[in-house]
This record gives structure tokens, C-alpha cells and sequence, in this order.
């Protein structure tokens, strides 16, 4: 702390959640480290000392206790550090749940600060637990035998005494994300650095939004503002969390964790530069009242020639890009995954490969997550159950692809399991009928299933987010799973990735990842023809790139069926024409609501993109649901 520069530090400790005891721990632990390094100002993740992803726990006095008790542990065991320390945790206060920070400093709770924006969109729900503390009056409260300043609409700021240009303020996540922050209020106030604890899960592109928010706050607010995120060990039923921890100064980004890395990030920040540019920006506290001035503008007609939309919204066209992106993607899934893998404490996975696309990818993602855990490959189960539809060429794939990876292979031959199966409910084996079809599909989950139980493990489902879409999966079948990896990954998203999974592969990994992307998409539940696939999906419920652009535009920006319609016309001019369009947009909008009951029970599996269909994130809608006015305007068309 000489000529103005102060070290902070952002820090993501591994925890478990509603484990209160580990991770006061793991915080304490990483606080000292902090500070050995010279940092006077180390920031935690938003509800650290339970885990952000508790749920209804949060409700549960135990649990409560539990955080009041690990707060007890970080404030003794810090008080010996030259540093402030700033904790969240789940805080009642007058009868009400609040979200909130406390910050630590010398053995004292020097101030609590609760969360004023409390999510309830999409993935979050945090209004089933707590309350907002904007509004709550300034007033000194008694914690753990403490007093301490508690507010949530008045600024409240910690100031250092030997350097009274280190001023901070805390806000929680979704503050951030606002039209109006508290942090506005707080460097208004006098705040040099803003402090947010958070825990914002990891979506495909998210992590760049988060970095310029942070980077671009900091520059608005010309000052400091150090971003601690919740990373591993969080919860992954539905959500994944990076760890993405930030610090910026001014508009720069001066300190960045690596997504999915656990530990401490620090930056030397200077607060006499942020007091002499605000001194220098006579403008920087004037509070102005809106003037809104009425624009005539009149509506007219917009052939959209300035405008374009991509085939593929899921997918960037640019490579750099769509690469970066994969990668992430499947470290996203890897990582979902292996923690799953390690809470469960699975001693093997089991996993149906087909030798089509989604039971490769689900197997790409498995073996990443073993490689990301240390762990033998050959603890992954890869089963090809060939049946009445199977051809050599995706059996062989399949057999190919188990080598190349150097996993455990098992062949079950399903066809006597199923004959019987038929013989039992008196099903003929010349009616080609969805009862043939679906019954190999449930024997599968059966063997898969059993197979599981049978060497310790789980089974990772291989569906994804298209299929869900349109419910083209066997209900009990390849529905179920006890994780499923793909379960938010587009069908035309799948087909990149695996490539991008080739790209990187050498010799025969390659050549067969090839194989499977020429492969044409199909169940393989129908008797092949001259050896060949017979039943190929596209044909059977339309263009996957056209139901991915749909879906696209109907759950991510609300689109009725007539913009849809004309934004794919624009798109796919050339491709498809206006009545193949309509079509398959009523064969989708038709298909996507009378399927709603398939979703709604779907097993845990990350959320990587802003499009997902879980019933416990993004998309909540009941499963008698009428599509009488989409398909009225659709088949207007």
C-alpha cells in the first residue's frame, strides 16, 4: 500500500454443497494464502459458505445455522490477517431470508450488506428464498455476538484508515446485471473499488457478456471492481459454474481466471489514479433529471435488406470462433459431468453407443471428463445392443470408435430379449408399428440400466436438446438416463462438435469420427434395406437445421410462428422453399407442444446456451398446453 496502489484478490474455493464446515475451510485457507501474497482486500463467491445452488435448503434452519456457524470459523480464523475479508452466506434478519456479504477485518464484522436484486428468470428462482434488501433502513444489528452495520438501500462503504482513497462497497451478482446498480450509488458515495460476489452459472458465450460487464462497469464507474464467481462443486443438476473470477480497473481488465479453475486471482490496483480521474471528470457525481423528448417516427414497410439471420443461430460462422466455442462447450459438459461423477462416487459409466452422432459426442464427453478426473479410461462401459434395424456400418463405427478411445466395449445382442418381450404382450414382429419400434429402444435402457447397477456406475444419456424439442425420443427409453450431457445441445451444435472432435483426432480416431458425421441421423429401429439405413429422421420430421432455427427464435427471443416463418424465409432463401418452410414450422410448433410431458421429467444434465428446455430451469410450461393459436397462425401462412 505505497503511492496509491492497493493488491486485491479475487478467490473460487472448491466446496461442497451445504457442507458449511469444508467450506469455511477452504475459504480460510484461501484467504491466508491471499494474503500471504500482499493482498489487503480478498473477495469470495456470492453464498460461499453453503453453495449458491442449495434450493429449498436454504429454508432449513439447520442450514442456516450452519452458515451463521461457518462465519464464526472464517471471522476467528482471519483475525489475524492484514487484510478485509468479504463472505457471502444466507442471513436472517427481522423474520426475512436475505442473500448477503459480510465483510471481515481483524476479527470483526465490520458490515453486512444484503442483495438488492433478487432473481426469477429463466435458471433462477432466488425469490422462493429470499427477499430484496433495497429499501432496508441503516441500522446496527447484533451478529454473533457483534454489533455491525447492516443496509441494503443506503450506501455503505469500508474505508481503510491509513489510506482512506481505499473505499469499497459490496454488491451481490444481479446487481451488476441492472439497468441502475448499486454500484452506481456506491462509487457515487465514494467508493475507489466495487466488490461483487457471484455466482453466475456458465452458459456458451456468457463469459465474454460477464467480461465486459465487469470491464465497462469499472470504466463507468471509474474505479476498481473485483468479480468473485462460484466455480466447482457447485451443484450441476441443471447448471454449470466456471469459477470466472475478474478483476478491472478503469475500463481494463487486469486480472482473468481460466473458466473452471479453482484459486485465487490478484491484481495491484491504484486508487490515487481512480480519485484523480474523478477529480478530473467534473461530471462524474452529477445526478441529472431525464429529459424524454416524444420522436414522431411512423410506421412503414421493411423488406429486412439490412438485416440477416443465420441458418445455424446455435453455431458461429466464424471458425476461430465456432472452435473457441466448442471447446468450451465441451468442457462444460466434461466438467458438469465429472462432478457429477465424483459426488456420486460412480466407479464406472455406462453409456448406449450406437455409432450415430449423439451417442459419440456422449462418449467424447465422457472421456473428457475421466481424462479431467485422472481417471482409467477403461471405466467407461460402451454398449452396442444391435437389434432388428442395426447395419454393420454403425455397429462397426461403434466398435471402432470404443478401440480408439480405449474404452470398455460390450456387445448385448437385444433381439432374443425382445423377441420374447413381443412373444409376452402379443406383439407381431410383422407390425412395423411404434410398439416395434419403441420396445428395442426400453430394452436398451433396461441393459444400460442393469449394466449400471451391476458395475457401480451411471448411466449418461446421449439425447439432445432437438430431440427434446420434438420429442423424437422413446418415452422411458433413450429419454431416461441418469445424466444426460447433450440434454442443451442442438442437434446441428452436436454435428460441429464432433468435428471439431475429428479435427483434433489423428488416424484411425478420425477416420471414424468422419464416418459418423456422413452417417445419415437415424433411430436404426426399422429392418435396414440391402443393408442400408432405412428409416432416416429428416425424412420423418423434417430439416434439423430448420427445427434448430425454429426453436431458436421461439424460446430464445418469443417469435410467433408468422416471424419465424418470414426470418427463415430470408435465411433459407435458395435452400428450402416457402411451402417446405411451412411445413415442417407446423410439424415443429405441433410436435413441441404436444411433447411437453417428456421434458418434464428429464433427468439432470448442464445448461450450456441460452436456449435449454429443462423443467427446472429455463423453460417451465404444462404439458396440456393448447398450440391452437400458434398452429391457427402458422397454417395461415
Amino acid at each position: 500500500m505505497q503511492d496509491g496502489f492497493v493488491k486485491i484478490a479475487a478467490a473460487t474455493p472448491d466446496l461442497r454443497v451445504a457442507d458449511c464446515t469444508y467450506n469455511a475451510s477452504e475459504i480460510v485457507k484461501l484467504a491466508k494464502q491471499a494474503a500471504d501474497r500482499g493482498a489487503k482486500l480478498i473477495a469470495f463467491p456470492e453464498l460461499c459458505l453453503t453453495g449458491y445452488t442449495c434450493g429449498d435448503l436454504f429454508l432449513q434452519q439447520t442450514l442456516l445455522d450452519g452458515a451463521l456457524s461457518a462465519l464464526e470459523t472464517v471471522r476467528r480464523e482471519t483475525a489475524g490477517l492484514n487484510a478485509a475479508v468479504v463472505v457471502g452466506l444466507p442471513l436472517m434478519h427481522e423474520g426475512k431470508l436475505y442473500n448477503a456479504a459480510a465483510v471481515l477485518c481483524g476479527g470483526k464484522i465490520e458490515g453486512v450488506t444484503p442483495k438488492q436484486f433478487i432473481p426469477n428468470y429463466s435458471e433462477f428462482y432466488e425469490q422462493r428464498h429470499f427477499v430484496s434488501g433495497a429499501g432496508v433502513p441503516f441500522q446496527t444489528v447484533r451478529l454473533l455476538g457483534q454489533d455491525t452495520l447492516f443496509a441494503g438501500g443506503e450506501p455503505l462503504l469500508f474505508r481503510c484508515g491509513s489510506m482512506p482513497d481505499f473505499t469499497f462497497g459490496v454488491e451481490i451478482c444481479e446487481d451488476l446485471w441492472v439497468a441502475n446498480p448499486p454500484s452506481t450509488r456506491l462509487a457515487q458515495a465514494g467508493a475507489t473499488v466495487i466488490v461483487n460476489l457471484s455466482a453466475s452459472d456458465e452458459i456458451i458465450g456468457k463469459a465474454s457478456y460477464r467480461r465486459d460487464l465487469v470491464r465497462q462497469q469499472s470504466a463507468r464507474l471509474l474505479c476498481a471492481y473485483v468479480y468473485a464467481d462460484a466455480g466447482f462443486g457447485e451443484s450441476t443438476q441443471d447448471l454449470v459454474f466456471a469459477g470466472h473470477d475478474l478483476i478491472a480497473e478503469n475500463g481494463a481488465l487486469i486480472a482473468e481466471s481460466r473458466l473452471f479453475d479453482r484459486g485465487i486471482i490478484c491484481a495491484d490496483i491504484d486508487v490515487q489514479r481512480l480519485v484523480h480521474e474523478r477529480r478530473r471528470m467534473n461530471t462524474f457525481t452529477t445526478e441529472q433529471n431525464p429529459v424524454i423528448s416524444a420522436l414522431d417516427i411512423r410506421p412503414g414497410a421493411n423488406d429486412l435488406a439490412n438485416r440477416t439471420f443465420p441458418r445455424t443461430p446455435f453455431v458461429p460462422a466464424n471458425k476461430a470462433l465456432r472452435d473457441e466455442r466448442c471447446e468450451e462447450i465441451l468442457t462444460l459438459q466434461a466438467t458438469g459431468l465429472a462432478t457429477r461423477l465424483r459426488h456420486t462416487h460412480a466407479k464406472t459409466a455406462v453409456v448406449g453407443l450406437s455409432g450415430g452422432l449423439d451417442s459419440t459426442l456422449a462418449l467424447i464427453v465422457l472421456v473428457h471428463a475421466f481424462d479431467m478426473l485422472g481417471l482409467d479410461r477403461k471405466g467407461i462401459l460402451a454398449v452396442t445392443m444391435p437389434c432388428f434395424g442395426t447395419t454393420a456400418r454403425t455397429r462397426g463405427n461403434a466398435e471402432k470408435l470404443a478401440d480408439a478411445y480405449g474404452v470398455t466395449l460390450q456387445t448385448v445382442d437385444i433381439k432374443a430379449a425382445v423377441d420374447q418381450h413381443f412373444s409376452d404382450i402379443g406383439q407381431s414382429k410383422d407390425d412395423l408399428s411404434v410398439t416395434f419400434e419403441n420396445g428395442q429402444a426400453r430394452m436398451r435402457t433396461l441393459v444400460l440400466m442393469n449394466l449400471a447397477n451391476k458395475h457401480g456406475g451411471m448411466v449418461v444419456g446421449t439425447g439432445d436438446l432437438s430431440e427434446l424439442a420434438l420429442g423424437w425420443a422413446t418415452y422411458n427409453g433413450d429419454h431416461m438416463s441418469m445424466y444426460g450431457v447433450n440434454a442443451s445441445i442442438p442437434k446441428t451444435l452436436v454435428r460441429y462438435l464432433v468435428a471439431y472432435e475429428a479435427d483434433r483426432a489423428l488416424g484411425e480416431l478420425s477416420d471414424v469420427l468422419c464416418d459418423v458425421l456422413d452417417t445419415p441421423v437415424s433411430p436404426e429401429l426399422l429392418p435396414p434395406k440391402d443393408g442400408e439405413i432405412s428409416q432416416k429422421t429428416e425424412d420423418l420430421v423434417g430439416p434439423y437445421e430448420l427445427h434448430d432455427f425454429f426453436l431458436y427464435y421461439l424460446l430464445r427471443f418469443g417469435y410467433p410462428p408468422r416471424k419465424i416463418y418470414r426470418i427463415a424465409h430470408k435465411a433459407f432463401t435458395g435452400v428450402y422453399d416457402d411451402a417446405t418452410i411451412k411445413k415442417w414450422l407446423v410439424t415443429f410448433i405441433r410436435r413441441f407442444f404436444t411433447q411437453q410431458f417428456k421434458r418434464a421429467c428429464l433427468p439432470d444434465g448442464p445448461k450450456v446456451g441460452t436456449v435449454t428446455l429443462s423443467p427446472r430451469g429455463d423453460w417451465r410450461m404444462p404439458s396440456d398446453a393448447c398450440a391452437a393459436l400458434w398452429l391457427s397462425e402458422a397454417e395461415k401462412l
